[in-house]
């Protein structure tokens, strides 16, 4: 394998930092052609000395003037058009990184052109996967999945294509209120919403896994980049975060990817596509260890959230673009202490009910659908 130029969209984040150490360590196999943030402007230009990209792109004008004094020869896009442009430059590879609806455009333009796509962002999607995923196909562009569930279906899949799947088991860690009562639930506060006993994530993908939206949105992520059935997606809760996901083929035969929950495996693996690089990470060693795996399945009255996306990608349509874009809102009203974290699901089950569906045809149909929906989510609380 060559040099691959990369693009890293949203460098700052828990993703993007954890994709820098990977080039880091494989530096003579990946150069960075750009990287972007929204508000971290000082870890930005930390990364930019370092890995002397090209081109960034921040958020605002202020922060641009801020790089651009400090960096006078590197080309500075602003906000989310320049997010659209900043993925046209000449790169092998883009990885999206960025949180919530603001990476599909990006994803678009990087698909229209010809780049391959290193998936984080499952908004794209959630909200724009019949779209995405049919460009992707005409273009000739390769969507390798870093989720660590879907990265691990998409490794079982490796070298059985056209062989006939059964299922998907999509493993979920089950958060920190696995076995709560809805009782219980009710009583959560925001400080225990964010305390997960596995991953180290972002704060609203950690409010998302607490309440199993997360669960729900890879569910639909993973209809999209496997073409598969929904009803042959099953979610089974397992606790130790070992077994990342799971496929079972026509014949029974399942095939599993185990690994410690590290999210610089998938990271590296999308990278490095089709090589898997050297790792200085820890190895598994449970074989030697002896320990145990659990499965069970989720409580889908309890955590609805999870629920209510099989209804909406089963409803089809612009339903999960509604129910992304008002989930998003309703925890970034969690976050800012407006709402308690029960309000996200209930709020999600009067929105889901009133929802009247339609067919969005392009990326501004699925955008202008998003903001209506966070509308309609703010509304309840006005």
């Amino acid at each position: 394998m060559g040099i691959k130029r990369i693009v890293l969209l949203g460098s700052t984040g828990s993703i993007g930092t954890q994709a820098l150490d990977i080039v880091r360590e494989n530096s003579d196999r990946f150069k960075v052609a750009a990287l972007t943030c929204r508000n971290r402007i000082q870890e930005l230009m930390k990364q930019v000395k370092e890995f002397s990209p090209e081109a960034v792109c921040v958020g605002n004008e202020e922060s641009a003037a801020q790089v651009s004094a400090a960096f006078p020869a590197l080309e500075v896009y602003i906000g989310d058009d320049g997010l659209r442009e900043i993925v046209k430059i000449d790169a092998d590879i883009v990885l999206n990184a960025l949180m919530g609806i603001s990476g599909m455009a990006p994803t678009y333009e990087a698909i229209l052109s010809g780049r391959d796509i290193a998936l984080a962002n499952k908004e794209t999607l959630v909200a724009g996967g019949s779209l995405i995923m049919e460009l992707a196909t005409r273009c000739g562009v390769k969507i390798l999945p870093v989720d660590s569930e879907h990265s691990a279906i998409f490794q079982c899949l490796e070298g059985n294509h056209g062989r006939a799947v059964k299922r998907i088991l999509l493993t979920a860690s089950g958060g920190p209120f696995r076995n709560y009562s809805m009782t219980e639930l009710e009583r959560v506060s925001l400080r225990e919403a964010l305390r997960h006993p596995k991953w180290n994530m972002g704060r609203k993908i950690t409010i998302d896994s607490a309440t199993m939206m997360n669960k729900g949105l890879e569910v639909i992520e993973a209809k999209w980049l496997f073409d598969i059935e929904p009803e042959k997606i099953d979610v089974h809760v397992h606790p130790e975060s070992i077994v990342h996901s799971m496929v079972e083929f026509a014949d029974t035969s399942i095939m599993a990817q185990l690994g410690l929950p590290d999210m610089r495996i998938p990271i590296s693996l999308a990278l490095g596509y089709p090589d898997r690089l050297q790792y200085s990470g820890k190895s598994l060693n449970m074989f030697e260890e002896g320990a145990n795996l659990h499965f069970e399945k989720p409580d889908l009255e309890v955590f609805q959230c999870l629920a209510m996306a099989y209804e909406a990608i089963g409803e089809g349509g612009s339903y999960p673009v509604m129910l992304n874009g008002a989930n998003e809102e309703l925890v970034a009203m969690l976050l800012d202490g407006t709402i308690e974290f029960i309000d996200i699901q209930r709020s999600l089950r009067k929105l889901m009910d009133g929802h009247r569906a339609v067919d969005p045809c392009s990326i501004e149909d699925l955008l202008e659908i998003d903001k209506e929906s966070r509308a309609r989510a703010r509304e309840l609380f006005a």
